[in-house]
């Protein structure tokens, strides 16, 4: 039986296409930058001799890095509540897991950025009598940030992904608008295949600045 394609209805409610994309942007930003916050701050802990103090970090690194976000949205809404005692919104949950997943990738590539410098340049900044802090600011994050803003964006691109999993706990972001609409008109195929579209549209123009920037580096 063949298909009869009706692409009509993805313009049925374009208000609230329209409020889903601000959603999914505004965690993906917000995330994104909380996370990067979050990163550093770990980043550097972990480099950090005092085992005591970089242990935790590795710790919480490890674990996100190694489960899935949907299982960790889905714990701190439904789990976490049970644990504290306290009812936490939708979008809290959401934003929380998101920026601990985008934290825990960061830290790996603030550190693993900052480990790259070769041994020389911590040496030379030594010899001339610079703190640890000065060494850090003018000499060891400036060559570092080089190496690391490639994967940095990359990661939120996948960031600007991971967003899609806000559904699973009704947050409104595009994906849980498409599925509503789904739910209304039967019309699957139709609206996936527009959302698709849609995130296309969205990262691919950052998939290209990532590459660029892979490739200045490279030079």
């Amino acid at each position: 039986m063949e298909y009869s394609w009706d692409f009509s209805i993805v313009f049925l409610r374009p208000g609230n296409w329209a409020r889903g994309f601000a959603v999914t942007m505004v965690y993906a930003v917000a995330t994104t930058v909380a996370g990067l916050v979050l990163g550093l701050v770990c980043g550097m802990v972990m480099l950090s001799r005092h085992t005591i103090l970089a242990s935790p970090i590795h710790g919480y690194v490890q674990f996100f890095r190694s489960t899935p976000l949907l299982i960790q949205i889905v714990w701190f809404y439904y789990a976490l509540p049970v644990v504290i005692g306290l009812n936490i919104p939708a979008w809290l949950a959401a934003g929380l897991g998101l920026t601990l997943y985008m934290g825990a990738f960061s830290a790996e590539i603030f550190r693993a950025g900052i480990m790259s410098i070769d041994k020389g340049q911590w040496q030379a900044a030594r010899a001339l009598g610079m703190m640890p802090v000065q060494m850090m600011r003018r000499i060891i994050l400036p060559q570092a940030s080089r190496r690391m803003v490639p994967p940095f964006v990359n990661q939120s691109v996948l960031q600007l992904k991971n967003t899609s999993l806000l559904s699973v706990v009704a947050v409104p972001d595009l994906m849980y608008t498409g599925t509503l609409l789904v739910s209304e008109t039967f019309r699957p195929l139709e609206i996936y295949t527009a959302l698709a579209v849609f995130y296309f549209i969205i990262l691919y123009p950052l998939q290209r600045l990532a590459k660029l920037l892979e490739q200045r580096d490279d030079v």
